[in-house]
């Protein structure tokens, strides 16, 4: 019975730390279909509402808004429902942080094959939502370590 202490002592350890290191940062939604674009970027996502598109789907927080198509296509019941999902959604994060700037921010995720014509056509519909600031999605390049210069 002794031995078993030190064993809980350091599984008690273990929890906290894993507690305390998984608030650092925000975890996106990962799907498969989705090849995110690499970056060189410092700083870590905050948290935001999520702006999820697949190369035939808009989703706002998880929830189908509109097709891709029918937005390329400049369909505005499209524009208009991708609108109205986020304006909601970044008033409900705005209402639960009142004093916080960054409530009506949004991130995107996004295929990298996205053409652009369709991505300003996102960005219009969020400006109208007045999302304050949208952000994009990317995945940190792996850096080479450099070995230690031996002289």
């Amino acid at each position: 019975m002794p031995a078993l202490v030190p064993m809980i002592d350091m599984l008690v350890i273990l929890v906290v730390y894993m507690l305390v290191h998984t608030a650092d940062y925000e975890i996106l939604p990962n799907t498969k279909n989705i090849s995110i674009p690499q970056s060189d970027s410092e700083s870590r996502p905050r948290e935001s509402t999520v702006m999820m598109i697949t190369r035939d789907t808009i989703f706002v927080d998880g929830q189908v808004t509109a097709k891709v198509a029918d937005l390329d296509a400049g369909s505005a019941p499209a524009f208009e429902a991708l609108r109205t999902a986020l304006s909601a959604e970044t008033q409900k994060v705005a209402q639960l942080r009142p004093d916080d700037p960054t409530a009506k921010e949004v991130t995107v995720m996004a295929d990298r094959t996205l053409p652009y014509s369709l991505l300003k056509k996102i960005m219009m519909a969020a400006t109208s939502a007045d999302v304050s600031k949208m952000s994009l999605a990317v995945i940190e390049k792996e850096r080479a370590v450099a070995a230690p210069n031996r002289g």
